[in-house]
């Protein structure tokens, strides 16, 4: 089954911390960059004063599998669209702000 929703980005950081699990696939667009890879953390605890949701994943492709760490609030105006396919269903998020 596949849905999809348009959400603000504050809505899009909320959707995440409570969606997205670990070994969950995430296809993030942002600027020109379409980073697709499988989850293996969320982190939130970045301190009092910043904001900050960092997704470590390990990327899927030939060239380019190593793990990274995306801060969406890093990407928050270039962020464009993510896709998470979990065992359930496919959601594909549009980010309008």
């Amino acid at each position: 089954m596949e849905e999809e929703i348009t959400l603000s980005f504050d809505e899009t950081v909320n959707y995440v911390k409570n969606n997205v699990k670990h070994y969950d696939v995430l296809e993030i667009s942002y600027n020109r960059v379409f980073a697709p890879g499988e989850v293996l953390g969320i982190d939130t605890g970045c301190g009092e004063l910043d904001e900050c949701l960092i997704i470590k994943m390990q990327l899927n492709g030939e060239t380019l599998n190593q793990v990274v760490d995306i801060d969406l609030h890093e990407i928050k105006g270039d962020l464009l669209e993510m896709r998470h396919v979990n065992e359930e269903k496919t959601t594909i998020i549009v980010v309008d702000d």
